[in-house]
Parts: C-alpha cells; structure tokens; sequence
C-alpha cells in the first residue's frame, strides 16, 4: 500500500479557476468579447449542461490561485514535527500565478519531500506543471530525475512512491471510488466545511481569496489525516504513533489559531465533534 515513510512528507492540495486570457486564446475569442461571455464559453465547449452548467475544464485552461501543504518533517533524533503554510498566506492578496507556481516547485524541489495528495496524479499536479509551462516557469530542482529509480526521489516515475494519490489507493477512479470528503468522514476527519470546489470560481470573482485560502489549508489538513490513517493501516506507524502525531496537530492548529488564524477553529471543532 505504502512501501515507505520519507523524513519529509508534504499533504498538498491546489485550488485552481477558469482562466480567462487562456481562454481567450483557445478558442480565438476577441478582446471585444467581455470576460463573462468568455467563461461561459469555456463552460459550453467543456461540455455543460441543464444539470451541469459549470462542468469541470481541462486543467491548462484554469490558472492556479492556492497551494496548501501540511509539512511533516522528522528530526535527526525521531522527533516528528507539523507545520500548515499556503501560497499566498492567509490574508494576503492574490498572487501572480507565475510567482506562485515558481515558489511551490522550487521550494519542493530543494526540499524533496514525499508529495501526498488526493488526485494528485490526474489533477494537482498536472495543473501545477502546466500552468508552470504555460507562464514560463523554470523548476529543475522539481523536474529532475535521477538516472536510476533507486538513486533517489521521482516525481514522475510511475508507482513511486515520492508522488502517492490516496483516490487511486483506495478505488481508483471505478463506481467504489470515495471523494475526499467521502473517505475522510468515514474515519471520523473532517472533510468539506460550509464550501466545497464548486464555490471557489464564486469566492475569486468576489475576491475572497482569504476563504480560498482557508478552503484550501481545511483541504491539506483532511489530506494529511487520511495518508497519517493510511500509514497506520500499511503498517508503517503504530496506534501510539498515529495518536501521538494526531495530538502534535491538534497542538499546532491550536497554536495557529491563538496567533490570529482564528478560522481554524472551525476545522479543530468538527475534529472534535467527530472524533468525540
């Protein structure tokens, strides 16, 4: 199921909306065509219909607007750490996409850790690495490959385990296959709270890339208590171990939110109440 736990595992997870000067440019789509015209074209060539007006789009036609990880690093002496970081941070506004996409791949890149996600294989990372092609962004420490599968980390070597999608551990893409939300409320996580992927278009077009944020940083959480529930069932942590790095999060979390985010605080309470 899983073959190893590296010392460094990010739980990542990517928002992403329709972009529209891609669009543009896909569909031959003139400057005096207005920007809401162009989206719903984008959603008619993308297959919408009555029951679906808003179907999901190819992902080099959308630009990334948030990453979120759930950082676990362990220390020389065993000591197991968390840490929760997004791009752009909570409160800040929106990034240029192109200065987004370069921090993430490159810090990746240097680091090396063991990328967690869900999807990750048909979506996160697709997106990630197209829209880094298509803004003319350079990230070779995150696309090198060493010359043997044994030498070292992968991102693309297929079944390594550098790159590890929990939907195709646990169902693949067949009728048995959970969502993340799905999955996470079955062991008692928490999974989609007040918004779900669907709302992200309606909060950037508004502007509320802080509830983006917040989406996404809930999203990279949930991620990392199903791979942390996953490494117990492969074997690779004990009970104890997983209880005891369940309380390190609910630490950190807690501290997050007494240093002003407080918005966590509504994930740490269904945690609570689920797990009551």
């Amino acid at each position: 199921m899983i073959k190893f736990i590296a010392d460094e595992v990010w739980a990542i997870d990517a928002e992403w909306v329709p972009d529209i000067p891609t669009g543009r440019r896909v569909y031959d789509l003139g400057p005096e065509i207005p920007d809401a015209d162009v989206l719903e074209h984008m959603f008619q060539a993308g297959g919408a219909s009555e029951e679906n007006p808003r179907p999901y789009l190819k992902t080099v036609l959308c630009r990334v607007v948030s990453v979120a990880a759930l950082v676990r690093q362990k220390a020389k002496n065993g000591a197991i750490s968390h840490r929760l970081v997004a791009l752009p941070r909570y409160g800040d506004p929106a990034m240029a996409e192109a200065d987004l996409l370069h921090r993430f791949l490159e810090g990746a890149g240097k680091a090396k850790p063991q990328l967690i996600g869900f999807n990750i294989v048909e979506a996160d990372l697709p997106i990630l690495l197209q829209r880094a092609f298509a803004a003319g962004v350079a990230a070779p420490n995150f696309c090198a490959r060493p010359q043997k599968p044994w030498e070292g980390c992968d991102y693309f070597a297929r079944y390594s385990d550098w790159l590890l999608d929990l939907k195709q551990i646990y169902g693949g893409w067949g009728r048995s296959t959970p969502s993340l939300h799905e999955l996470a409320c079955s062991a008692c996580i928490p999974g989609k709270i007040d918004t779900s992927g669907q709302d992200v278009i309606d909060l950037w077009q508004a502007g509320d890339i802080s509830k983006i944020v917040a989406y996404n940083e809930f999203d990279a959480l949930t991620t990392f208590l199903v791979w942390l529930y996953t490494a117990r069932l492969s074997g690779l942590l004990s009970a104890e171990e997983t209880v005891a790095e369940e309380d390190s999060l609910r630490r950190h979390v807690t501290t997050l939110i007494n240093n002003g985010q407080e918005y966590l605080d509504t994930y740490l309470k269904k945690w609570d109440i689920l797990s009551g």
